[in-house]
């Protein structure tokens, strides 16, 4: 194979996983993984890769980026329906207590999968999202109480001290938490540092704490870790997690579910 069809088929990989490794690159290959590394820095020199530890992501992957709601909703929404109904089945018609709801485009699914007619007892939902608030205003068989504090125009969420001291003085039974980045090393993360504080708040709080994420997330660390794999209870998804994640996901007691 030349050089040439291996950056094409790497850059394909990274488009579709969000990151590659030396190593699989190596193996899938038939190269050495000193050609997997030359590869990459042509990639990263020509702007296409940006080169991380042990292999690649894409360019737009950095630890400060984050992309509007509506652009989120509208990647990988397949994914993200499967992993709402999942969540779902985990409060039914037989669940009684109460659900916080982080603010997120997988969460925001998992609020819309709630619309239905409850017929059993009525579920407290909260949140600090807007947008979740809005959606589930009035619905049948939903308690609703938002979470106040300044509102971030890019994610519709509140934040800030106000939001961080309400969410400490509640004990949710479930939280379903959303997260830009889940990887071995560092755990959860986030790029905005309000952000992570709130939901350092939610995990704190919560007595059983659900991440909900698909699988690009996997390996990515964005600027501000919020919570380590040991404080998460369970995680669905739609692919399931491999290499050193899977294994620190399991030495950290996390039951991984995929939708």
């Amino acid at each position: 194979m030349y050089a040439t069809e291996r950056h094409q088929l790497i850059e394909q990989l990274i488009s579709a996983d969000g990151r590659v490794a030396v190593v699989d690159l190596a193996h899938r290959f038939g190269v050495t993984t000193e050609t997997i590394r030359r590869d990459l820095g042509q990639l990263e020199r020509s702007g296409l890769v940006r080169r991380v530890h042990g292999g690649a992501v894409g360019r737009g992957r950095a630890s400060t980026v984050e992309t509007s709601l509506p652009e989120r909703a509208a990647r990988r929404s397949d994914a993200k329906q499967a992993i709402a109904r999942a969540a779902a089945a985990l409060i039914d018609e037989r669940f009684t207590g109460s659900v916080y709801l982080d603010a997120g485009t997988t969460t925001a699914a998992v609020a819309q999968q709630l619309l239905s007619d409850r017929t059993g007892p009525a579920l407290e939902v909260v949140t600090h999202s807007m947008t979740i608030a809005h959606l589930l205003a009035g619905a049948p068989g939903l308690g609703l109480t938002a979470v106040g504090g300044r509102v971030r125009g890019l994610t519709a969420a509140a934040v800030g001290p106000h939001t961080v001291e309400s969410i400490t003085r509640l004990r949710p039974d479930i939280a379903f938490v959303g997260t830009n980045g889940i990887s071995a090393g560092f755990g959860l993360s986030t790029p905005d540092p309000d952000e992570a504080a709130v939901k350092a708040a939610i995990v704190r709080s919560a007595q059983r704490v659900v991440v909900v994420c698909d699988a690009e997330k996997f390996d990515a660390e964005l600027l501000v870790s919020f919570a380590r794999l040991e404080d998460v209870d369970d995680l669905l998804t739609d692919r399931k997690p491999t290499g050193e994640l899977a294994g620190a996901l399991t030495e950290a007691g996390v039951a991984v579910q995929v939708a």
